[in-house]
């Protein structure tokens, strides 16, 4: 495993728009191209056999190594050519799949940031 997050830290930039952006196919006489979101992570670690003073593990050496990742992928709609030029068809049920955690963590922000700034102006 040497160096593994150093190789998939490497591969990351050459996958851009491919992974969110579907091949080009002809449905029904129209030509679309399938958008999704695509949200992926990855982790690894090294150790050695060194140890901090008076550290111990439950093996009782500092040696360790490890990785993972993981992902998903929301189709949230395609675009499609036609007469007037082309346009985005969202899939509403992943759209709001992809939204209610977005408008709820916004909602969380600006509660915390009004509740910052209602506290500093009540200690004044």
């Amino acid at each position: 495993m040497a160096k593994l997050s150093e190789s998939l830290a490497a591969l990351v930039p050459t996958w851009g728009a491919k992974m969110a952006y579907g091949e080009r196919t002809t449905l029904g006489g129209h030509e679309l191209v399938p958008v999704a979101l695509v949200v992926f992570g990855f982790g690894g670690g090294e150790g050695s056999g060194e140890m901090p003073e008076g550290g111990t593990t439950p093996a009782g050496r500092g040696e360790g190594s490890g990785g993972g990742g993981g992902g998903y992928v929301v189709p949230i709609g395609a675009y499609v050519g036609g007469p007037d030029g082309l346009r985005f068809r969202p899939n509403p049920i992943a759209m709001l799949m992809v939204a209610v955690p977005l408008v709820s963590a916004a909602g969380w922000a600006v509660s915390r940031i009004a509740g910052a700034i209602g506290g500093s102006r009540a200690a004044h």
